[in-house]
């Protein structure tokens, strides 16, 4: 049987997860199986994934795959839409993430908890693959992309206490830094609008945009997210909820629930800190400080991306 990939490169981040060596060797005896030719690249430096990418996209891939953690996939991500928007004749590859990192926030999405070899036998064994056209999101204030959401507040400040968590790895790590975090958190006073319209304004515990369901591995912030419907999902934790709840809240999405919580959807999101501070605020991962707002627009259908077939 013949398969659809006639070109595959691995861009694999050997950093990924604060783990040992990744398994590309098994990955490229897979990848072998099923596609005519396949290539590595390795990341050297933060942002080289971007480079490798959109150089892979330019040269002519059918598929790219990204090992590593969620940072691996955004920067993955970013490059492919860049490439993409330099030639916009020409569709590009199509994205698979094999999960080597912390959260694989972005993998679970896609895949769930399947096994990353079966995952690719999926999507590459096939004469038809089913690839998804994904939304993305823009930063208006820096013109970065966003692949799996951005966050103020709380999911912001336990990114930045993970970072000095070392000694664990994966989903351990972020629930410790969230359990960390809660000790001495305070909510910031925020005003969230969405597609012109003011949703809300006081006091916030986290807002979170995005297409992606889960963040952290497995805290299902935005559980009526749909990742190819052109639109931004926001939820917004206000005050008014004890922090501490949280955690055992968003586990099965039972944060919507409560009346403290506002869930939304739109093209345009901003997020601003009303008291003149800086806003502690993420996207894929990466936490940023210095700006009291950001602005988020929907990227519709802008990358491809292989995922299961309809049936599994």
């Amino acid at each position: 049987m013949s398969h659809w990939a006639g070109t595959a490169v691995i861009v694999a981040n050997g950093r990924a997860g604060g783990a040992g060596s990744l398994p590309v060797a098994e990955i490229v005896g897979a990848c072998r199986q099923r596609v005519g030719e396949v290539s590595v690249v390795r990341t050297a430096y933060p942002g080289h994934a971007r480079t490798l990418a959109a150089k892979a996209a330019r040269d002519g891939a059918d598929a790219v795959l990204a090992v590593g953690g969620d940072g691996t996939a955004s920067e993955v991500a970013d490059g492919l839409v860049a490439a993409r928007e330099a030639e916009p004749e020409r569709d590009g590859p199509a994205l698979l993430c094999v999960p080597a990192g912390t959260g694989n926030s972005f993998y679970k999405e896609i895949w769930q908890d399947r096994p990353w070899h079966e995952s690719l036998a999926l999507a590459l064994g096939t004469r038809r693959p089913r690839i998804r056209r994904v939304d993305m999101a823009r930063v208006e204030e820096t013109r970065d992309t966003v692949l799996l959401g951005a966050c103020s507040g709380l999911v912001a400040e336990a990114l930045e206490t993970a970072s000095g968590l070392t000694e664990l790895t994966g989903r351990a790590r972020y629930q410790a830094a969230v359990a960390a975090t809660l000790r001495d958190f305070a909510p910031h006073p925020a005003r969230v609008v969405v597609d012109g319209e003011v949703i809300h304004e006081g006091s916030v515990i986290l807002a979170n945009v995005g297409g992606g369901r889960y963040r952290g591995g497995g805290f299902l912030l935005l559980p009526r997210s749909v990742l190819d419907d052109g639109l931004l999902d926001v939820c917004v934790v206000t005050g008014g909820l004890d922090p501490r709840e949280l955690p055992g809240l968003t586990r099965e999405g039972r944060h919507l629930e409560r009346p403290e919580v506002i869930y939304r959807r739109g093209r345009r999101i901003r997020i601003e800190r009303v008291d003149g501070a800086p806003l502690t605020f993420e996207w894929d991962g990466e936490v940023r400080r210095g700006r009291a707002r950001y602005t988020l627009d929907v990227l519709p259908a802008v990358l491809p991306v292989l995922s299961p077939p309809e049936s599994s």
